[in-house]
């Protein structure tokens, strides 16, 4: 379903509410690296990376996974990723997910509505100190 209120998104007929609401609900693959979940950096910001299926995830790791083994990865609520992972990082994380799907990947940057207040970029705790260091 996630996957479908992406394409609707990208389409320019989506509820983006409607896309958050849907990405807190799914179960998302996220490949596991060393010592925790596989991210990247982009823009000052780190995504982590997410999936929402395991072909999706296949995809990915024809690029980015250990040629001599399958990739190791965790099935996590994307709300737990936004509301409980996110928030014990030390920079502005958002969540990435499809990647490797040109037309399917959606990013949920961290800002209000999409991460905790206290750790979204653009909310009064972050910018006044109660959020990260920037």
């Amino acid at each position: 379903m996630l996957a479908q209120r992406i394409s609707e998104q990208r389409a320019g007929v989506g509820d983006p509410r409607a896309l958050v609401g849907e990405m807190r609900r799914t179960v998302l693959l996220v490949p596991s690296a060393e010592p925790g979940l596989w991210s990247a950096r982009s823009g000052g910001v780190r995504w982590i990376c997410a999936f929402t299926d395991e072909t999706a995830l296949a995809r990915f790791a024809v690029h980015h996974g250990p040629v001599d083994r399958l990739m190791d990865y965790v099935a996590l609520l994307g709300a737990r990723i936004v509301d409980e992972i996110v928030p014990t990082l030390d920079e502005p994380t958002g969540l990435a997910v499809d990647i490797a799907d040109e037309d399917g990947a959606m990013f949920f940057p961290p800002v209000t509505g999409v991460v905790p207040d206290g750790v979204a970029v653009d909310s009064g705790a972050a910018q006044e100190g109660g959020g990260r260091e920037r």
